[in-house]
């Protein structure tokens, strides 16, 4: 008995022994805003969840000493880019401290990192106790300083050539943006807000980071300077749910039904485009859904799969992203579906073929949970107007007698001609009447 108490002993301290990917079950859970994408969400497309070029935050830095052991293997190109964005951050650090106060700002950073350094560890999902102190202080340093100066030299770039290579080559810029939003790739926000905050408007007069980060994900126009979020992924996501309101559990039902677009269309269902790439606001009006745009490019997919990866872990009771693909899956069946939504300006599609949309969009909602849906009152009220048989019959009427200019034209013509044909035979037949 002593013995098998001895292996139960050895092997809890073998899974308590500090190491990548464990979980953390925290004191308070509130603190905690930053996940592990789930497998269920994460097989379907890994590449969707996983940086490209440059690594933020815990979550994926044990992927830098798995690429020093790749180092010189230019066949390894991930590799070698981590390695290179960490060099790079070296010398955006000496870059940055050019523009501030030297070595005295620099290490007023690192005091203002270590004193919350038990909050920050505290927004991860996971442990990060295989991280020492000092290593992941300086982690959190040259993550920061690397997003403000990223975010500056973009700001502030000139049509010319600076001798670095996000700047100086737009595809190596467009991945790290691209980075950014990955939900594993993030810092909590509040400490950059801390860090640099008060130190924005001696470098850009009149701006605040928030207004800095905001305009350079091309948010301006559809989100306040004093909404909150907690860091990027969560930013992309509080755009576009801030006209959709929060409910409790049991307010609304899960959506198991609805009938495809072209067949809505065929039933007398209307579409119409909101003029609002950033929203999921839908609605249902005299017949009419009215829809956002959406638009379906090279990072579509990428950007949608962390707002609802982050939605499944921590805002299940309100997955308006999640719930709004649902939506549009339960839209698009096939090609026929694509193409009726691009014609009324609903759907833009930059990614070539109608197809290749279908596919993203039926792909999206696999593995994510709906725990009620803010849609299901819609999709009930589609389903109503499309059961009605008055609806159907003057739809019907609609598209075989009037779908174009001269179809309609032919058709009220026939229709004079056989009005004036009635009333000519009726008054033939009262003249012979009074005979």
């Amino acid at each position: 008995m002593e013995r098998i108490l001895d292996l139960h002993a050895g092997s809890s301290r073998e899974l308590n022994k500090p190491a990548p990917g464990m979980w953390r079950f925290p004191r308070d859970p509130d603190l905690c805003c930053i996940y592990r994408v789930p497998n269920c969400l994460r097989q379907v497309n890994p590449e969707a969840y996983t940086p490209q070029l440059v690594l933020i935050g815990p979550l994926h830095h044990s992927l830098k000493s798995q690429a020093l052991m790749s180092r010189g293997d230019i066949t390894n190109t991930k590799s070698m880019g981590y390695l290179n964005m960490e060099e790079l951050k070296k010398v955006y650090l000496v870059e940055f401290a050019r523009r501030v106060e030297g070595k005295k700002t620099i290490d007023g950073f690192r005091r203002i990192i270590e004193e919350d350094e038990d909050i920050i560890r505290a927004s991860y999902s996971e442990s990060t106790a295989w991280i020492s102190s000092p290593e992941f202080v300086d982690m959190i340093l040259h993550d920061s300083v690397f997003l403000l100066e990223f975010f500056l030299r973009y700001t502030l770039w000139v049509p010319k050539k600076i001798g670095d290579p996000l700047m100086d080559e737009p595809c190596l810029e467009y991945t790290v943006d691209g980075d950014l939003i990955l939900l594993e790739n993030q810092l909590p926000y509040f400490i950059l807000e801390k860090l640099f905050d008060q130190l924005i408007p001696t470098l850009i007069p009149m701006q605040s980071f928030s207004e800095l980060t905001i305009t350079h994900f091309g948010l301006r126009n559809g989100f306040g300077n004093n909404s909150k979020f907690r860091h990027f992924t969560d930013l992309l996501r509080c755009v576009r749910v801030k006209k959709v309101p929060d409910h409790d559990l049991g307010k609304y039902e899960p959506m198991y039904e609805m009938y495809s677009a072209d067949k809505l269309h065929t039933g007398g269902v209307k579409f119409k485009a909101i003029d609002d790439l950033l929203s999921v606001e839908v609605k249902f009006k005299n017949g009419v859904l009215y829809i956002p745009c959406f638009v379906a490019e090279d990072q579509t997919e990428m950007k949608i799969r962390n707002i609802m990866a982050l939605e499944q872990c921590h805002y299940p009771l309100n997955a308006h992203v999640c719930n709004y693909i649902m939506f549009l899956d339960f839209l698009i069946d096939t090609e026929k579906d694509v193409d009726l939504l691009v014609e009324k300006g609903i759907i833009t599609n930059w990614l070539g073929h109608h197809r290749a949309v279908e596919k993203m969009v039926n792909k999206l909602s696999v593995g994510v949970i709906d725990d009620g849906s803010y849609y299901t009152d819609i999709a009930r009220q589609v389903r109503k107007h499309y059961n009605n048989k008055w609806n159907k019959s003057y739809a019907v009427l609609r598209r075989v007698y009037c779908s174009d200019l001269w179809t309609g034209t032919a058709t009220v013509a026939a229709t004079c001609l056989l009005l004036m044909t009635l009333i000519q035979t009726v008054s033939s037949v009262i003249q012979i009447t009074k005979k």
